[in-house]
């Protein structure tokens, strides 16, 4: 890897591909006799294929518990989750009927139920604990005679928690009730027997593993799949469930990734936790630092911690030196807060100051010192910029707008003589990145000019002159909020 680029502490996301598994690849790419369609069992090219494709089933069979006929090959986590919900959903015959699921799971899963929802499903969404965990209790007690399905994560995306699958499959089953769970985090992380979690379906995905994107399955018990209907049609793969021809080099990839996780699970284990713990350890000294979730019941590669008194956005570009996330991968660029926080309590200011650090297999200790001494000195300047001001006495004035729980919060002080121009200026901010940058500058344009002339220009003229995006003018409005705040008496 690249000595320049930022420490990558966002495995969680998608992993690196593994040398094992691009070598994988590269031998069914490579073999001419490979490139068969591996449904074409009429000839040695298309056996090839089907070959090099059950070989890998094996090993991502292993490496859940399962049997290799167990496993039906997806292009991902997603198309895994949604396949067995929605699939469950349109083999159920009759009424719609209600389904289960947490407040915290990932989009892949919310997002269908909330689709079945508006096909006349009901759903009941379990709010977790403080800890980050479900109650195994509260689900039983959503449990209805209309419940066809329960779907609750292996391990949170975000928090890394462990959830109770296991006690609520025993529930599931006394009911028989069907349990699907996302176990895209949790896969390669910690051992799985997916019969003694008790579930009746199991997602993964091949990136999480250090394996290649594109390629996941969906494990389904045999008892399960008749009460599985297809998302698509065509050629009758994957047991009628998954039609499309397979990508046999992807899978290939995918099975050697889950070869070596299985190989070096307990290694892997260990030296994550090792770095997750040390980088808490690192940053729990610095004051208003908070763990979300319990360092208990935790897979180990996963830590998410609030910074109070720092705006995200800031924050991380603060630390282009590492690469992290601010919540699961498929909400960041949304710079909402995230949900999954925001479930477990945290207010809005908290959630959008949380950052998600997922070490992986090469992160070393010297790139987690390196990352905590970055970290530590971007809070610290945040929270300076951010600091109250001195108390206002003649001849400053003060003016404030703004709330941080709205994103953005300024005091600006102001010098003026009795007859002359400002003499000089200071400000606290709390914002984002372009929030701060038109502070800054608002300080120096505002020595020497006078009340009746305060701002230079009009906060729609700043965006142009600072090169900031258009959506952000809202945020600019505030300053110029607090700065006609300081002509008021």
């Amino acid at each position: 890897m690249d000595s320049t680029a930022p420490i990558y502490l966002d495995h969680a996301a998608s992993t690196p591909l593994a040398p094992q598994a691009l070598a994988a690849m590269r031998r069914v790419l490579d073999d001419p006799g490979q490139f068969g369609n591996p449904s074409s069992a009429t000839h040695a090219y298309g056996r090839a294929a089907a070959a090099t494709i059950a070989a890998a089933r094996e090993q991502i069979a292993h490496l859940l518990g399962a049997e290799s006929t167990e496993i039906i090959f997806t292009s991902g986590a997603t198309e895994s989750n949604n396949l067995a919900i929605q699939g469950v959903a349109r083999a159920h015959s009759g009424r719609p009927g209600h389904i289960v699921t947490s407040r915290i799971e990932h989009k892949s899963v919310l997002d269908p139920c909330a689709e079945l929802e508006r096909q006349g499903w009901t759903c009941t969404r379990v709010k977790p604990e403080a800890d980050g965990k479900v109650s195994a209790r509260d689900v039983a007690a959503a449990l209805r005679p209309d419940t066809v399905l329960v779907s609750l994560q292996l391990a949170n995306s975000e928090t890394g928690m462990l959830q109770p699958v296991a006690e609520v499959g025993a529930l599931c089953r006394a009911r028989q009730v069907l349990l699907h769970t996302d176990a895209s985090q949790a896969v390669g992380k910690i051992p799985l027997d997916v019969r003694a979690l008790q579930v009746d379906l199991l997602s993964c995905t091949a990136h999480k593993i250090y394996g290649p994107k594109g390629v996941g399955a969906l494990w389904a018990h045999p008892q399960a799949r008749p009460r599985l209907r297809p998302l698509l049609f065509g050629g009758g793969q994957e047991r009628g469930l998954r039609s499309g021809t397979l990508a046999t080099h992807q899978i290939a990839g995918f099975g050697a990734a889950a070869r070596l996780a299985q190989e070096q699970l307990e290694r892997d284990a260990s030296h994550l936790q090792a770095l997750t713990l040390g980088l808490y350890e690192r940053l729990r000294g610095l004051p208003d630092v908070l763990l979300n979730g319990s360092l208990g019941g935790r897979l180990p590669g996963i830590l998410n911690l609030s910074f109070a008194g720092v705006e995200g956005e800031s924050l991380l570009a603060r630390i282009p030196g590492i690469a992290v996330a601010t919540g699961s991968a498929c909400m960041s660029a949304s710079g909402e807060p995230s949900y999954v926080l925001r479930a477990l309590g945290r207010d809005t200011e908290l959630a959008q100051s949380s950052l998600r650090f997922s070490p992986g297999r090469s992160t070393t200790l010297e790139d987690i010192d390196r990352a905590a001494r970055q970290l530590t000195a971007a809070i610290l300047d945040l929270r300076q910029l951010a600091a109250p001001l001195p108390a206002v006495v003649p001849p400053w004035r003060e003016g404030h707008a703004g709330q941080r729980i709205q994103g953005v919060e300024a005091t600006f002080h102001i010098s003026v003589t009795a007859t002359g121009p400002v003499t000089a200026a200071r400000v606290s901010v709390y914002g984002c990145p372009d929030t701060l940058k038109t502070a800054a500058w608002l300080v120096k344009q505002l020595p020497g000019r006078n009340l009746e002339n305060l701002l230079p220009s009009p906060p729609a003229d700043w965006l142009e002159q600072l090169q900031i995006p258009r959506r952000k003018l809202g945020k600019l409005l505030v300053l110029e909020d607090a700065l006609r705040n300081c002509l008021i008496d």
